[in-house]
């Protein structure tokens, strides 16, 4: 790409490395597409890596729809040890001998955690209590609780169990696991309320995102190979992907560009992707009564 062409409206989907906040890749993104519109879809905490879609240009109007599907992830629970954040980067709160934990007792605690339930999330958090982020009353050295918040856990699957020891010597077992859920949830929630039931406490040691709605890793880039040459799937594919699709003919795509909410069909899911002839992405919508309200437009 030359100095002085456009980077395109479009995603760019990020194999994030270990280390970086969502914020940093951000970043990172404006400086590589020349651009200060670049914004993300679903934080990824530092300790983890994978899938991260950033939205540049126009696309970031695409986010915060894309935010809200679902999500997919490969990680390490540590059974044994209880940390502040619920995962490696806390300090250890609490330890005890997980030894004599049984595949039976895990699978039980993991049913427990899938489908539709009830999730308190992790207290160092970007949650908002009363307007303050959670971290922030963490540090504070406040008391106080998160209420839970509903969230689906579509699978949630144990592959391996392996023994070992930590570093203080307690004998632990690392749940190598693979989790379908949507947005909102907290894997490393999930540790710890595995852990707690198992009686044993937990954390989550390690997490790789390999899915968001439908871009997968097969379709992510790392820093350095967005560095050699920006990979940015172009807006209309984005939209095709991730939404259903309406055709419209060109004079009810210009009434919907003007305003006027045509009749559209009914949909089983919100919002819809709108294309006019020649492939062009017009704008997502809603139905409501029969007709369609824009809820972003892109054309």
């Amino acid at each position: 790409m030359s100095n002085t062409a456009r980077t395109p409206d479009g995603l760019v989907i990020v194999d994030k490395p270990s280390g970086f906040t969502s914020h940093d890749v951000v970043a990172k993104m404006r400086g590589m597409a020349r651009t200060r519109r670049v914004g993300h879809a679903g934080t990824l905490d530092p300790m983890a890596t994978g899938v991260l879609v950033l939205g540049v240009e126009k696309a970031t109007k695409l986010l915060g729809h894309l935010a809200l599907t679902e999500k997919e992830y490969l990680g390490t629970i540590r059974l044994g040890q209880t940390t502040v954040t619920d995962d490696a980067e806390g300090e250890i709160t609490a330890s005890a001998d997980a030894s004599k934990v049984s595949r039976e007792g895990v699978d039980a605690a993991v049913a427990k955690l899938t489908g539709d339930i009830m999730q308190v999330p992790s207290k160092v958090s970007a949650i908002k209590i009363d307007g303050k982020r959670s971290y922030a009353r963490v540090r504070g050295g406040e008391d106080f609780d998160i209420p839970a918040r509903p969230v689906t856990v579509s699978s949630f699957t144990v592959y391996d169990m392996r023994d070992a020891v930590a570093e203080d010597g307690t004998p632990v077992v690392d749940l190598v696991v693979s989790v379908v859920c949507s947005s909102g949830t907290y894997i490393r929630a999930l540790a710890r309320d595995v852990g707690a039931d198992l009686g044993v406490g937990g954390h989550l040691t390690a997490l790789r995102r390999t899915r968001v709605g439908p871009y997968k890793l097969d379709a992510a880039r790392t820093l350095d190979q967005l560095q050699e040459e920006l990979t940015v799937m172009p807006i209309a594919q984005a939209a095709a992907a991730a939404f259903p699709r309406w055709d419209v003919d060109e004079r009810r795509a210009r009434l919907l560009l003007n305003g006027v909410r045509i009749d559209m069909p009914s949909y089983p899911e919100a919002p819809v992707a709108v294309f006019g002839p020649g492939d062009r992405f017009l704008a997502l919508v809603e139905e409501r009564n029969g007709k369609a309200k824009s809820v972003a437009v892109f054309a």
